[in-house]
């Protein structure tokens, strides 16, 4: 009988384990003795999962990859919390810090990285952590529970998460970077804008180009001050500038190390019975920080390991996704053209939040960064891959694959037929397609969830689920079930049930809405807090109380931030009227606060750009005094009401266009709405006021009004729908606040109402406001009642003091 190898692992992290599990599936590890020592008192886990965990959307057990079962069944000895402190190679021995011995015949060193921290003042300081394990996610809970004020230096990916998890569990928190723009290292300057300015609205601070000088406190951290003079208070400071390869233990053992433990394509390092896997390693001089090369790693690892003498590491490009729920971020490969022989492409649109960009070169595709719409990531990570040629793709390619490989009058859809089995669907987990379909098929799945169990794909940033789900279809036909598209990850509920329940129910308050529907998340999320908020003040007007923390920074502050930390100021101008006094006033404040920019909009209104946002309650103050208020160029309701100069001035003009569209306006504003909504009025066909393009238009004809509903501009245009013909204002009247209140009891929060009809069909629409005259007067009825309670001018109520801490200036501002 031959005896077991022992083969002894040091490090119980992702790269090891993973190791293990390829070499057990390859029954190489049937002769193997297997021992493997991790430093924490942990089973393997996700790592790159615990920003999910500091978030509150996943458990540590969510982001369990083994467990102890695990271990048990393949007879792995697992010494838990006991880290190796010295290999004996001369003798193949290692040494835990326990006392323990384990002799081995081979040696997988998997020790992963350590943070990274600058050399500076401060760092030993009660409340200053790193961000890199399950104990650091502890600490950070328990400031959160128990402190208020968090900085995180560091604008990467890990800081990035960081940040968002603490502001999550509702602490105040400012990020510092050194950098003019976040992940400078993964995101063009464009794509980074976006992203700070996302962030910016969810309530985060930024301090770019910003050197941490030292961290101050005397018994526990203060804050942390900027090189420039700027302090910034906290109670607890996080450390998330990076990571370095742990070569502590290689190279007290004499292997040789570099920046990493130097390692040759079989994984092997200068000692050929010890190996090394993941982050602590170097490889052909790269380092690696990210998850894919390590599962090619632990494969080729693995292989050797089980005796195969011919498998080899070969390190592919790398993509970078962040974990920021409803924040999609991709990149891969160049981030711009390295020279006038590449090209760039870009496709942006702020309003939507999307930016996408390739870079080409020689006909291939070398890079790819994607904001706001991710789906088409992997398929630009295989282009690059394989350095497919791309140039008969070049004018479409920027669109996406379903666009671009679409031919004439072919269905613009991803073949997934075609698809190789090898191509990668998953980047967390390095999973390809023909595993899923395999376990879909072999194993009789029929849901996600079943599909997450069985193979992990889609399980951790979730930016693959759509495709998995595709697969799902692919493999099971008919006997695939479709996910629920809940609300949020906090429920099982969907939109429609939940708005249900709280009428039938008599739901009052978020609370009782969460107790209700046994909430996972007792506090909710940033995608379900707004939404409640909405449905319980539509549902109850005058009665439900807004709570504006469970609204966006731009409804918080009655202004849009724009990229740089200021924000803009739109007055309203009815239908699109102004008055000399009103001018007067507009270019009298924008002298007096020294407003840079001041532009017409779109819209038929003047807009003030680059206020300061300590500024924002005088300059309203001042714009008040001359009858202006609050334009709500930032709501979730009515934004303009855009009209032609019609009967009193145009030739061709039918009716008086602009005295209708003011009508519209005085009755429709400071309504709040599942999503912003503009209207129009045009005078004549030769519509001037674009209404064809508008949620509700108005086409003014000889006979009368020509309804219209469910337009919207933008990247995607939709060219409204014809509702009703009518012959009088008043009717024009009764139909636009009947259509706005069905909007806002039916539609799902953030749902434009061209997508809501869409979804419910015209003809719904038409049966609820054209067919039931009752009903269209019930709902108009139900319109203005509810406008009772909301035609205050939020400007004044601020420019008289109300929410002064929203304006604040923020003490790091100041000199320390």
């Amino acid at each position: 009988m031959t005896t077991p190898r022992n083969l002894v692992v040091i490090g119980n992290g992702m790269a090891g384990m993973r190791t293990v599990d390829e070499l057990l599936k390859l029954d190489g590890g049937r002769d193997c003795r297997i021992t493997v020592f991790g430093a924490e008192p942990h089973v393997n886990y996700n790592r790159i999962m615990l920003s999910s965990v500091l978030a509150g959307d996943k458990s540590v057990d969510d982001i369990v990859i083994n467990s102890q079962e695990w271990y048990d069944a393949n007879g792995i000895c697992l010494n838990k919390g006991d880290p190796v402190i010295a290999i004996d190679r001369e003798n193949r021995l290692v040494t835990a810090a326990s006392g323990v011995q384990v002799p081995y015949d081979q040696l997988l060193i998997a020790t992963g990285s350590k943070p990274l921290a600058p050399p500076i003042p401060g760092l030993e300081l009660p409340g200053v952590c790193a961000f890199r394990d399950i104990a650091d996610v502890d600490k950070m809970l328990e400031a959160a529970r128990t402190r208020k004020r968090a900085v995180v230096i560091g604008g990467g990916l890990l800081g990035l998460e960081a940040a968002w998890g603490l502001k999550q569990r509702g602490m105040s928190v400012a990020l510092v970077h050194l950098m003019p723009t976040l992940m400078e290292r993964q995101l063009d300057v464009a794509a980074g804008q976006l992203l700070q300015r996302d962030l910016d609205r969810r309530g985060i601070a930024f301090f770019t180009d910003g050197q941490t000088e030292e961290i101050v406190g005397t018994e526990r951290a203060e804050g942390v001050r900027l090189a420039d003079g700027r302090f910034v208070p906290a109670d607890l400071v996080v450390l998330a500038i990076g990571i370095r390869p742990n070569i502590d233990l290689a190279r007290a053992a004499d292997l040789e190390v570099n920046r990493g433990i130097v390692v040759t394509d079989d994984m092997r390092t200068s000692d050929p019975d010890i190996f090394a896997v993941g982050e602590c390693v170097e490889h052909r001089g790269q380092v690696f920080g990210l998850v894919a090369p390590l599962w090619d790693q632990a494969k080729a690892c693995a292989a050797r390991l089980a005796g195969d003498e011919t498998a080899l590491f070969t390190p592919q490009a790398l993509s970078t996704s962040l974990k920021i729920t409803g924040v999609d971020v991709f990149s891969a490969g160049a981030l711009m053209a390295a020279d006038e022989g590449d090209d760039e492409i870009t496709l942006r649109d702020d309003g939507k939040g999307i930016y996408k960009k390739i870079v080409l070169r020689d006909g291939r595709l070398v890079g790819a960064v994607l904001y706001g719409d991710v789906a088409d990531g992997q398929w630009y990570l295989k282009l690059m891959r394989e350095r497919e040629d791309v140039s008969a793709l070049r004018e479409r390619l920027v669109f996406g694959r379903a666009f671009a490989e679409a031919g004439p009058g072919a269905p613009a859809a991803t073949d997934y037929a075609a698809m190789p089995d090898s191509e990668q669907i998953c980047g967390c987990n390095g999973v390809s397609k023909g595993n899923i379909v395999g376990a879909i098929r072999d194993k009789g799945l029929t849901t996600l969830p079943e599909v997450r169990a069985h193979t992990k794909a889609s399980a951790s940033c979730g930016q693959c689920t759509c495709v998995v789900e595709d697969l799902l279809v692919f493999a099971a036909g008919a006997d695939a079930r479709p996910a629920k598209k809940t609300l949020c990850d906090c429920t099982d509920a969907d939109h429609d049930e939940i708005r249900q329940a709280i009428l039938a129910q008599d739901l009052r308050t978020m609370e009782e809405v969460r107790t209700a529907f046994a909430w996972k998340k007792p506090e909710g999320c940033h995608k379900c807090r707004p939404a409640l908020n909405y449905y319980l003040l539509c549902a109850w007007p005058g009665e439900y109380h807004d709570d504006s923390r469970s609204r966006f920074v731009n409804e918080r502050v009655h202004a849009n931030i724009q990229k740089d930390g200021t924000y803009s100021v739109v007055p309203r101008m009815w239908g699109g009227l102004t008055t000399p006094a009103e001018l007067h006033a507009i270019a009298s404040v924008a002298e007096k606060f020294d407003i840079p920019t001041v532009k017409v909009t779109g819209g038929q209104r003047i807009d003030l750009l680059g206020v300061r946002k300590e500024d924002l309650p005088a300059v309203w103050g001042d714009l008040n005094s001359a009858g202006l208020v609050s334009g709500h160029a930032y709501a979730k309701g009515l934004r303009t009401v855009k009209t032609c100069v019609g009967s009193e001035w145009c030739r061709f003009g039918t009716q008086d266009s602009t005295g209708l569209g003011v009508k519209l306006e005085k009755m429709c504003w400071g309504s709040w709405t599942p999503h912003k909504v503009k209207l129009a009025v045009s005078g004549c066909p030769r519509n001037c006021a674009e209404a064809s393009i508008k949620d509700l238009g108005v086409i003014c004809v000889e006979a009368g009004y020509d309804i219209l509903v469910g337009g919207n501009g933008g990247v995607e245009v939709r060219v409204t729908d014809h509702l009703v013909r009518v012959s009088s204002e008043e009717e024009v009247l009764e139909y636009t606040g009947a259509y706005m209140q069905l909007y806002r009891e039916e539609a799902h929060y953030l749902e434009r109402t061209a997508p809501w009809i869409a979804r419910v069909g015209l003809d719904y629409v038409k049966r609820r406001l054209v067919d039931d005259p009752e009903g269209r007067a019930a709902l108009h009825g139900r319109f203005l009642h509810s406008q009772s309670f909301m035609q205050h001018d939020p400007w004044a109520e601020r420019a008289r003091g109300a929410d002064a801490h929203e304006f604040a200036r923020l003490p790091a501002l100041a000199e320390a």
